[in-house]
């Protein structure tokens, strides 16, 4: 054979085998049409590369049998944890079946509307609840360090990411420390977020009698399905959830994202216990071991924190339900007057774009702030590519100037908020495993909404002139990053 015959012969080889690997992604794989087709413009136009590509960012979780497991494990120990307490049983009962169990008031009714969806998913309505919100990570962290040194039984912490760096070290010691006092302390760290971690850098832990395992350790390496929760939890008493990471950048001082802008919350009261049993649903799958679901872990909690009703929610791989992507929807289509998102991320589905589109075009307030300085220039394409449309609707779209914000909120008619870890994207409400506090209080909205309307001032509205006037080179890189977005 020529060289020439030989090549075509390759290329022809080349092209089947990418036919074969296109097929696997259309009929093997369930996964929304608008996915398929991003996946396919990937094996299409990078031959072989793009199937490699496809192999750690692509394969769908939901045949996971690993996943499907511990979905059922949670949910049976979700059952038990539940009938070992009557009243608890008798509460969730209570809110299942009709808000006037409850004693509301009518006009408190809508409001409530969005916390039932949860219900039946293991998200019970909590009432006695105090919290304390955090807006940069200084603060949060002063906090933290502070709960940490007066912990007496247990810490428990869960994060995407810990840096190696000097926060990280700093929060290890303290961990530490407290080890070497007799208190229980154990850290979940995702295996992927935290890839380039020093080796030992937990030893001084461990070597004090405290624990700290990967989620998803080396034998599950992927790019997706990532644990993107952010959980403490301190005696059963204090819970903290939100956007912080741990590390240097979070306190702004890494120079590429400058001031760290994010929201996370302390919480204390009985919606505390939701993070724990979370905590250790996640813990005892890492670990391959039981952590008890018994008193020491869950005190009873004797003292009066407030009337602040607050539910977690958690989505994911291991959960039935699309959990926060449900609520945010429901809230969306539920709102009357406002809807305020904060999101670094905004690649929404078909179904979030429309509830938003047809809000806006009922004459409700909405409003969507992204970073002027993204971290991911192709998200960000992708995001502007959808406030495009958005605007013809009417939503008001902001760029968050001063430094990196990395706040994930939604506030909705200043009666209802979300607070956490899911960010407004396929890759939080489909891939990730999240967790957000989702909380049912005026006043606690109404200063959610005033730091949102502060942060306007530190921002550049992306008006319909100026989206209209962008140039070829940005439209360019706008299509083709909503194209992928399905797979970003």
């Amino acid at each position: 054979m020529t060289p020439w015959e030989i090549l075509l012969v390759l290329v022809v080889a080349w092209f089947m085998v990418n036919v074969l690997l296109a097929a696997v992604v259309v009929f093997y794989e369930r996964r929304s049409p608008a996915s398929t087709w991003a996946w396919l413009f990937v094996l299409f136009f990078i031959p072989v590369l793009g199937f490699i590509i496809y192999l750690f960012l692509g394969r769908s979780v939901s045949r996971e049998k690993v996943f499907l497991k511990k979905a059922e494990n949670d949910h049976q120990t979700l059952l038990d944890f539940v009938d070992q307490n009557e009243a608890l049983t008798l509460e969730i009962e209570k809110q299942s079946f009709s808000h006037d169990g409850l004693g509301l008031s009518q006009s408190y009714h809508h409001l409530y509307d969005f916390a039932f969806l949860n219900v039946h998913s293991g998200s019970w309505l909590t009432f006695n609840n105090r919290l304390k919100f955090f807006f940069e990570g200084n603060q949060k962290f002063d906090t933290l360090m502070e709960d940490i040194a007066q912990a007496k039984k247990f810490i428990h912490l869960e994060y995407y990411i810990v840096r190696g760096d000097a926060l990280g070290k700093r929060i290890v010691q303290a961990l530490a420390a407290k080890a070497k006092e007799g208190v229980q302390v154990r850290v979940l760290y995702d295996y992927m977020g935290n890839i380039l971690l020093p080796k030992g850098f937990f030893r001084p832990l461990e070597e004090a009698g405290g624990e700290a395992m990967p989620f998803l350790a080396p034998a599950f390496v992927r790019f997706n399905s990532r644990n993107h929760r952010k959980i403490v939890v301190i005696d059963g008493k204090i819970g903290y959830v939100g956007g912080f990471n741990i590390g240097d950048e979070y306190l702004g001082r890494v120079k590429r994202f400058g001031f760290w802008r994010d929201t996370h919350v302390r919480l204390q009261g009985d919606v505390v216990a939701q993070l724990q049993i979370r905590f250790l649903m996640d813990w005892n799958y890492s670990a391959h071991r039981s952590v008890p679901y018994n008193s020491f872990f869950f005190p009873p909690l004797k003292e009066q924190f407030g009337n602040l009703p607050a539910q977690i929610v958690c989505s994911g791989p291991d959960t039935q339900w699309r959990s926060v992507q449900n609520s945010y929807f429901k809230m969306i289509n539920e709102a009357e007057r406002s809807v305020f998102i904060q999101t670094p991320y905004f690649v929404p589905d078909a179904g979030i774009q429309e509830a938003l589109r047809v809000a806006a075009l009922s004459g409700i307030d909405v409003r969507i702030m992204i970073p002027g300085k993204p971290d991911h220039p192709f998200v960000y394409w992708a995001s502007m590519s959808y406030l495009g449309e958005l605007l013809e609707a009417g939503v008001k779209c902001y760029q968050y100037e001063t430094g990196f914000i990395h706040s994930k909120t939604v506030c909705i008619d200043g009666i209802a908020a979300s607070v956490g870890t899911a960010n407004m994207d396929v890759r939080s409400f489909r891939l990730n495993f999240e967790v957000n506090a989702f909380l049912y209080d005026p006043h606690t909205v109404e200063e959610l909404e005033e730091k949102f309307r502060k942060d306007l001032k530190e921002c550049t509205e992306i008006t319909q002139e100026w989206y209209d006037k962008r140039g070829h080179r940005f439209r360019f890189k706008e299509a083709v990053s909503r194209l992928i977005s399905p797979v970003l």
